[in-house]
């Protein structure tokens, strides 16, 4: 298992939008084959920036993800609300403590 990290920065008169999307859209995500985790953190400094966490079984479900029809379609409107150009790391899980 690994972990997708995706740094994004918006406008900030465009994050209600954002949020808005991503409700409708956080279970698909959530749910699409080989996702195992989904959370969605806020900056505490900068309002504008967000990130989100997936827990993926394999690097191929994030490509196949990636390469979706339904990714496509998420991003390309996300994509229009940005203020600079994301940030993605894809990191191997070392060690979790309950």
């Amino acid at each position: 298992m690994f972990v997708r990290i995706v740094k994004l920065s918006f406008h900030e008169e465009k994050i209600p939008d954002f949020l808005a999307h991503f409700d409708t859209v956080k279970e698909v995500v959530r749910n699409y084959p080989g996702n195992r985790f989904l959370e969605l953190y806020q900056d505490k400094d900068n309002p504008c920036v967000f990130f989100t966490y997936s827990y993926w079984q394999q690097e191929s479900d994030l490509e196949n993800y990636r390469q979706s029809d339904t990714f496509r379609e998420i991003w390309s409107y996300v994509k229009t609300l940005f203020n600079d150009k994301p940030q993605a790391w894809s990191v191997d899980k070392l060690v979790t403590l309950p």
